[in-house]
């Protein structure tokens, strides 16, 4: 007797009920089990009602009797789609050729010089007959134990043999200093930043399609200017100090912050101290070849009464610095993805930071000007009360509280007389004013340009000075130009336009200096309330000033005298 058509129809719903929830191998032993209960010709009929073959259904059957053994697999061993890396043997070797073009010696890769992405990847393997996808070439790329790697930071280059000592001796020196409960900083000039609606590195938490809208293009804004953060990090007591300025990172300017940090906070915390220690980079502002750096330093032992020790780290070795990571990757941290639209911004975010190890930061701002270009002699830095160390004296020194010749800033020598040689330019040709005009802006000049020189002198040394020099003693500076010399570079350049490389040999200085001369001798004449008046012809080279001169009967002197 047949199985009936109502069976049949009662297979075929039930199929298409739980078919559809079921794996490949849980469909075949469910057919082979509905057709082994319905005995012979079960298979034949639950192959047409499951829409199966009727071999898929005689397998399942198999299973169950126990002919094959569970695999735990939905498929046979061998079933399914081949791996196009078997079925293409030449597959991996021409894709590592490509992705490999330096350890496999191919300077002919097509993608030596572009970036290697998947797809570009895919591209140039399928046009090398190896058709394949871009996600086939990532698997194939993570199987060869590949993964998308970026640059590491590790080459050094050349290392001081002492480089390992130093460390030792800083160590030392930093454990002998707590221990006797002296203050130990790290200083360094964090990255300049710009004021201004500019991008910042980082995300912050906001509402989401609302992020904040900055530049497109990060042009310094002239009027707002930057930030730059020079910060001291008390080693022992987890504080730091940030003096933000907006001139230059000069010498000067690291000095200063250090004598911020001392007068604001250090004296307080550090009541009996005697001495301090610093540990810096070996470039920068606080560089260990800077002259300027151990000179301003001497000026700021002399005013504190500590004998200021400095260590350097070796060259290259800067991310060591306890600095960066204790102090400058925190303030980082705290202001990302936040621009920086003000200095009020910079310095509240800087004091805002604030670690769960107990760091506060201190910040404030820094608005004094501090010139480039300042070069110390071999005289002045003859006369440091300086002591080197006896291992690597160069990294490591010590800058006794002494009187010394610290301010590098000339004596003002007679006013009303040019220098040497320079007498032929105080003509009323060539100045524009007669002999009493002139003598009369000498005159009112020459009080104002002891009032500059005082404050120039004050802001060096962060306070009055002391103890006047002894009368006669030796200062070891070299005699600067006179106020008149000043006047008359700046009447050259103003009133002439005389290019300043021109006008720099007949005073002896380089342009830079000049630049730093005329810019404090305009600053006189406007507090003065001279007005320079153009001259009717410009001058563009020195025989052009020869021959103005030789015109209204000057005669200059057989050979002007230029820097050596």
């Amino acid at each position: 007797m047949g199985i009936s058509v109502e069976i049949e129809a009662s297979l075929t719903a039930k199929f298409e009920v739980m078919l559809p929830h079921l794996d490949e191998r849980q469909r075949r032993l469910l057919a082979g089990a509905e057709a082994r209960s319905l005995g012979h010709g079960g298979i034949r009929v639950v192959a047409r009602a499951a829409g199966m073959r009727e071999g898929t259904v005689s397998r399942g059957v198999d299973e169950l009797d126990g002919a094959v053994e569970p695999t735990g697999r939905v498929r046979r061993p061998g079933g399914g789609r081949k791996r196009l890396a078997d079925l293409d043997p030449e597959l991996v070797p021409t894709l590592l050729a490509l992705v490999e073009p330096d350890m496999r010696g191919d300077p002919m890769s097509p993608l030596r010089w572009t970036t290697k992405s998947t797809r570009k990847l895919s591209r140039e393997l399928t046009a090398a007959g190896h058709r394949c996808s871009a996600d086939t070439v990532a698997g194939l790329l993570h199987a060869e134990g590949f993964s998308l790697q970026g640059n590491a930071k590790t080459i050094e280059g050349k290392q001081s043999p002492d480089r390992d000592g130093q460390f030792r001796y800083i160590n030392e020196q930093v454990k002998a200093f707590q221990a006797a409960g002296d203050p130990v900083v790290s200083v360094d000039t964090k990255k300049k930043e710009l004021i201004g609606e500019y991008r910042n590195a980082g995300t912050e938490w906001a509402r989401a399609g609302q992020p904040v809208p900055v530049r497109t293009h990060d042009f310094p804004d002239q009027r707002l200017g930057k930030a730059i953060p020079y910060g001291v990090y008390d080693v022992s007591a987890n504080t730091g100090w940030v003096n933000v300025g907006i001139d230059h990172d000069t010498a000067a300017f690291a000095v200063e912050s250090l004598r911020r940090w001392w007068t604001a906070i250090g004296k307080d915390t550090y009541p009996q101290a005697g001495r301090l220690l610093i540990t810096c980079d070996a470039g920068g502002s606080n560089g260990y070849r800077r002259r300027s750096f151990k000179t301003e330093l001497a000026a700021f032992a002399e005013q504190s009464g500590l004998a200021v020790t400095v260590c350097t780290l070796p060259p290259g070795t800067s991310k060591w610095n306890r600095i960066e990571h204790r102090l400058f990757a925190h303030i980082s941290m705290n202001w990302r993805g936040r621009p920086l639209t003000s200095h009020e911004v910079v310095l509240n975010c800087i004091a805002a930071t604030t670690t769960s190890t107990g760091l506060t930061v201190t910040a404030a701002l820094d608005t004094n000007s501090y010139p480039t270009g300042i070069t110390i002699g071999d005289t002045q830095m003859a006369a440091l009360p300086l002591d080197r160390h006896d291992w690597h004296g160069d990294w490591n020194y010590t800058l006794r509280p002494e009187e010394h010749c610290r301010d590098g800033v000339p004596p003002i020598p007679p006013q009303d007389l040019p220098g040497p040689g320079r007498s032929w330019l105080v003509h009323p040709a060539l100045t524009g004013m007669p002999d009493e005009q002139w003598s009369g802006l000498i005159a009112a000049l020459s009080a104002a340009r002891e009032g500059q020189r005082e404050a120039d002198l004050h802001q060096r040394r962060g306070g009055d000075q002391q103890k006047a020099p002894a009368p006669g003693r030796y200062t070891g500076r070299r005699p600067g130009l006179t106020l008149v010399d000043r006047l008359l570079a700046t009447l050259l350049y103003e009133r002439h336009r005389l290019p300043q490389v021109t006008i720099a040999p007949l005073f002896a200085v380089v342009p830079q200096s000049l630049n730093r001369v005329v810019s404090q001798t305009r600053r006189l004449l406007d507090e003065v309330g001279h007005t320079i008046e153009p001259a009717d012809t410009r001058l563009a080279t020195l025989d052009d000033l020869l021959g103005l001169a030789a015109r209204h009967g000057i005669t200059p002197p057989a050979e002007i005298k230029t820097a050596s």
